[in-house]
């Protein structure tokens, strides 16, 4: 017998569909495939992520899930970058769920949907329980900002490629890569991990980073060639700790390359500036004194690559006079440093990257910064320092009980002060076709500072001496000062010699003791023979 294969087929199909429809109507409760079932509570066995919810109502949900949110806040993760991890807590990272979405993911459940669909989660729910997605995020920017405050800590920096000065030429230094974390990126990282990968008990997070090439190929250092400005200064009057400050600061720039469009700090290169980084006490300006300070003579060493710096035409950002003249260069040419108020920055404006190269020999320091020349041979620049008025110092005297008659030491020399200006010149073929303004300074006054004994003096010696001080007059201080430790002297002599002479000092033995265990005599004594205090060595040294 013939059979009819497309009835059988269709015979088939309706069967099944027929099979289906029962198998679901418990389901649809008379409602079509398609049409949204009405319900109040969530089945059975569905949970928010590890929150069970089933049977809840939605407000009921979303509280739940809320307080597990709360119960979290002080969960700490680890986020792990190239170079090492720091741990921030749910709280920090102000973790929060998308609580709307996820319960009314929840509530679809057996819900919503075609029969289908309703069925195949029906029979999931008699295997156990049915988790939909939390949502758990972030907060995206405090996120970010976090990782990237923490950035030095994760990152691999990359070591550029550099030069090394080798006689009259340069030799290659090849750099490394290094690993950055991608903050961008991490960030969704996170946000991935607590929606689809986080347990509740893993809570090691690997951020996004990124490879970073050494800047500076071969090719593009092989063209530094030319010295483009040059500067020396003189330090070999300096003591020895500040000598070695201003030879330890050089040794940290020698050899920076700076590439187009970078900005160089001295102070960053030179820091940081403790004993630990091989900087000593030596003297330094503070508030109109020199003082002793870690570092003390750096401010030398950003003076003179100033002045290398500025015949290159780089860039000056950034530039500070001194408080006080100083004595290594005219009024204007100096550049200070101080903290992170005071710093010389200057940025490359060229087209080619520049090496600066620092060296000390002789007590001499010299810094030239060496590049790609484009500047016409027949150009010329020249710089002069202009002084448009001084501030003659006064002296301060201190009068001090503590020393004898006739002690008159110098603590700190005096410094005038100035208002200069520096001007830049630019000539072509020796014909002047600017001349500029380039930097304006003011440098305070401070006043020589003088020490002046007055144990054993008389009120009368001292009202004298007070005077003259208030007069500014040094000579006649001095002159007063000098006039009573003779007079002094000689009363003292003279009372040495009264005794020697009368017939009845064999028999005052006892007289004679306690003359020379009066504190007065003993004063006397010291005055003939003035010792000077540690502090006049180092003013000296400073100045």
């Amino acid at each position: 017998m013939k059979i009819n294969k497309k009835a059988l087929l269709l015979g088939t199909m309706a069967f099944v569909l027929v099979a289906a429809s029962g198998m679901v109507s418990a389901y649809a409760s008379g409602s079509s495939g398609t049409k949204k079932a009405k319900v109040q509570t969530i089945t059975e066995g569905v949970c928010i992520g590890s929150v069970d919810v089933g049977g809840m109502t939605k407000e009921e949900a979303k509280k739940a899930v809320d307080a597990y949110v709360d119960s979290i806040k002080d969960t700490s993760f680890s986020l792990k970058g190239a170079n090492g991890s720091f741990d921030a807590t749910a709280q920090e990272m102000s973790v929060s769920a998308d609580t709307d979405a996820a319960v009314d993911e929840a509530l679809s459940v057996c819900h919503e949907g075609s029969l289908i669909d309703r069925f195949v989660e029906s029979e999931e729910l008699k295997k156990g329980n049915v988790a939909v997605n939390m949502y758990l995020s972030v907060d995206k920017q405090k996120t970010a900002n976090m990782i990237y405050d923490k950035s030095d800590e994760l990152n691999i920096k990359a070591v550029d490629n550099s030069l090394q000065r080798n006689g009259d030429s340069f030799d290659f230094v090849p750099g490394q890569e290094g690993r950055e974390v991608d903050v961008v990126k991490s960030v969704y990282a996170i946000n991935d991990f607590l929606q689809n990968s986080w347990d509740g008990s893993a809570n090691e997070i690997e951020l996004v980073t990124n490879t970073v090439q050494p800047r500076g190929s071969k090719e593009e250092l092989s063209k530094i060639k030319d010295n483009l400005g040059g500067f020396s200064t003189d330090f070999s009057s300096s003591a020895a700790g500040r000598a070695a400050n201003v030879k330890n600061a050089c040794s940290l720039i020698n050899g920076s390359v700076i590439y187009p469009g970078e900005q160089f700090s001295v102070y960053e290169a030179i820091s940081p500036i403790t004993t630990d980084n091989g900087y000593q006490i030596a003297g330094a300006y503070e508030n109109g004194q020199v003082v002793d300070s870690v570092g003390g003579g750096v401010c030398q060493v950003a003076t003179t690559l100033y002045n290398a710096v500025i015949r290159a035409e780089l860039e000056i950002v950034q530039r500070y006079n001194h408080s006080m003249i100083v004595s290594y260069v005219k009024p204007s040419d100096d550049a200070a440093i101080a903290g992170t108020y005071k710093d010389l920055k200057f940025k490359n404006n060229l087209d080619n990257p520049v090496y600066i190269e620092g060296y000390c020999s002789g007590g001499i320091i010299t810094f030239n910064v060496y590049g790609v020349e484009t500047r016409p041979a027949n150009r010329e620049i020249s710089f002069r320092s202009e002084t448009l008025s001084e501030e003659d110092p006064v002296t301060q005297f201190n009068f001090d009980a503590g020393q004898p008659l006739g002690y008159f030491n110098t603590e700190q020399s005096a410094h005038k002060g100035v208002t200069a200006r520096l001007w830049k010149t630019v000539t072509v073929d020796g014909t002047v076709q600017s001349d500029e303004i380039f930097n304006n300074s003011k440098y305070k006054s401070s006043p020589k500072i003088v020490t002046v004994g007055t144990a054993g003096a008389s009120a009368e010696v001292v009202a004298q001496l007070q005077a003259a001080a208030a007069a500014n007059d040094e000579g006649s201080v001095k002159s007063i000062a000098a006039s009573a430790a003779a007079a002094a002297q000689a009363a003292a002599a003279q009372a040495a010699q009264t005794q020697t002479t009368d017939p009845n000092a064999a028999g005052q033995t006892q007289g004679a003791q306690t003359q020379t265990t009066d504190p007065n005599a003993a004063g006397q004594t010291q005055s003939t023979q003035p010792q000077q205090p540690a502090g006049q060595t180092q003013g000296a040294q400073t100045q």
